[in-house]
């Protein structure tokens, strides 16, 4: 671990592969939430699959966690380390200039996610944990659809989760192209991966906000 952080290549590249890692999840976290506008029963059946599978509690939810605990961690560090280097090297360092609003704030945009995620945990993560191992309640396969649309009854809430993924959108923005760029991915192909990334750095995040929107308006 101090390797990494010592090193300025591999500090890019581990940023970069968890990044990628946290991007899969974020699509697989989508689809699952999306099947809410489609049918009660497929999302109740999703989320049992994902809440009472050993494999995805004890092995794959760690590690998840892990990996959005380093990439945070890591941002700030690249974040720090980048700013004392221009503040040393570059007398007339112009930010405007040589690099996109998104990557200038990427750590800001980071700091809202980070702080949409700990609303996310107290919203369903730690209700979930409270249910199984607090007051170790009998598992009922269809109340997840219940509980989603009970959440998205607070019009505060729906709107701190639309402004968060605004943010989100910004992020990946900048975040899914540079994390190929970082891991050596630049070829002939690189044009349409851009391309991909920025599909993907407006869609999901509009698909959140459209799932929120969806269950709220049904709720009035």
């Amino acid at each position: 671990m101090s390797g990494i952080i010592k090193s300025s290549i591999a500090r890019k590249v581990s940023m970069a592969l968890s990044a990628l890692f946290l991007l899969i999840f974020l699509l697989q976290h989508f689809l699952i939430n999306f099947s809410s506008v489609l049918s009660a029963d497929m999302f109740n059946e999703l989320s049992h699959f994902m809440g009472t599978n050993p494999l995805i509690q004890f092995v794959m939810q760690p590690i998840l966690i892990f990996g959005v605990v380093f990439h945070f961690v890591m941002g700030f560090i690249l974040e720090v380390r980048n700013k004392s280097a221009r503040n040393v090297k570059y007398v007339k360092y112009n930010g405007n200039a040589n690099s996109s609003w998104m990557s200038r704030n990427m750590i800001y945009s980071g700091i809202v996610i980070l702080a949409f995620l700990g609303l996310h945990f107290y919203d369903f993560w730690f209700p979930e944990i409270a249910h199984k191992y607090v007051h170790a309640l009998p598992e009922d396969p269809n109340r997840y659809f219940g509980e989603l649309v009970v959440k998205f009854r607070d019009p505060v809430r729906v709107g701190l989760y639309c402004l968060a993924f605004v943010f989100l959108a910004l992020h990946l923005l900048h975040g899914f192209s540079s994390a190929f760029q970082s891991v050596g991915f630049n070829n002939k192909y690189t044009p349409a991966v851009q391309k991909i990334g920025k599909a993907y750095a407006i869609l999901i995040p509009l698909g959140f906000i459209f799932i929120a929107l969806f269950h709220y308006f049904n709720s009035l």
